[in-house]
Order: C-alpha cells, then sequence, then structure tokens
C-alpha cells in the first residue's frame, strides 16, 4: 500500500478549512457479499460473507468532503472445517486503505433527518494467505476502487449512526509476481453500520 499515503496526505491538503468542515470518526462493522476473485480460493470461501472491522476519518464540509477509510476482513479465504477435516487454508486476511471524495447532501436541509451521501476513491488492498500444504501462498498488495453512498444522523449534536453499503473492485492490470498464477483480481460489496462522533 505505498501509494496509499501520498494519496492520503493529498486528500487531506485538499479538505475544507477547519472553521467550516465537520470532522468525525467512525468505526463500524460490516459484511461482505457478492464477492469475485482470480485469487486461489482452495476452502471455496469467496461466496460467504465475511466480518470487516475498521474506521473512516471524515472531513465534511457543506456538500463536499474526503475520507479515509480502513477496513480488515480476517479469514477471508476460510471456511469451518468441517468435524473431522482440516481446513486448506490456515491463515487469510484481505485489507483495505483508500481515500474518497465524499458529497453529501447540503448540511441546512438535513439538519433535523437522515444526510445521504456517496463515495469515490481509490487506494490499496493488501491480500494474504497461507496454504496447510506450504504451496501458492499469497502476500500481494494492490490497487483497488470504491464507489458507494450512504446515510447518516445524528442522536445527539455530537453522536450518532451511520450506514453504507460501497463496492470496492481490485485495479486491472498485470499480475504482480506473487500472484502469478492468479492474475490478482478480487471485488465485492461491502455493508456497514458506523457510530458516528463528530468534534
Amino acid at each position: 500500500m505505498r501509494h496509499v499515503g501520498p494519496l492520503a496526505v493529498g486528500l487531506l491538503l485538499l479538505s475544507p478549512p477547519a472553521s467550516a468542515a465537520e470532522k468525525q470518526i467512525r468505526p463500524f462493522v460490516s459484511l461482505t457479499f457478492a464477492s469475485s476473485t482470480t485469487f486461489v480460493d482452495l476452502d471455496h470461501a469467496i461466496g460467504k460473507r465475511h466480518a470487516v472491522i475498521g474506521v473512516d476519518g471524515v472531513w465534511l464540509g457543506n456538500i463536499f468532503g474526503v475520507e479515509v477509510d480502513l477496513g480488515r476482513m480476517p479469514g477471508f479465504f476460510q471456511t469451518t472445517a468441517a468435524f473431522g477435516q482440516s481446513p486448506l487454508v490456515l491463515h487469510s486476511s484481505v485489507t483495505t486503505l483508500t481515500g474518497s471524495v465524499v458529497v453529501a447532501a447540503p448540511r441546512k436541509l438535513t439538519e433535523y433527518t437522515l444526510r445521504p451521501y456517496f463515495v469515490a476513491g481509490a487506494g490499496g488492498m493488501r491480500v494474504s494467505q497461507d496454504h496447510y500444504f506450504g504451496v501458492l501462498p499469497v502476500h500481494d498488495t494492490v490497487g483497488v476502487y470504491n464507489l458507494g453512498g450512504g446515510v447518516i444522523g445524528f442522536l445527539t449534536n455530537r453522536v450518532g449512526v451511520a450506514w453504507d453499503v460501497r463496492r470496492f473492485s481490485t485495479v486491472k492490470g498485470a499480475p504482480s509476481p506473487a500472484a502469478v498464477t492468479t492474475g490478482g483480481q478480487l471485488s465485492f460489496w461491502r455493508a456497514s453500520m458506523a457510530l458516528a462522533i463528530r468534534y
């Protein structure tokens, strides 16, 4: 994810002035669905729903803002082994780090109701797998983009709840040496619920 740092810094530099911006931190839990991949999937786990934990940092003006999103999915290429069977994948995870532009409904129009927003951005995805037989391990970092939207509503002046759905997909290109047998493509939808803390 070596290119994500400069991207995140650039987004922060382009963020609205502090006096005009609303700063939020949003720890979230999510589920993935409708996943597809060309990475090796020995446990046939890609069709399962997987839990995600993560956090967003958001700087939001009257309409436009920026977001940095970090999500981690442990066991993404694993399923629970049946009785008496050994899992083929010992350890696996997928981690995404993206910076996005946010477009939200004007603050004055949604002051006392849910505020819809859209996000679009790019960053990096780290894919890791270690297999029972020690063959075809995957430890690869690839580019990723995300598109989606959601709504946020505040219960008090500082605490609220946000829901969103977004699509993550790797940037198509030549496979890296770590994924030479797979092509290194992965995409999925992520449905999230977050605690929004405004400060």
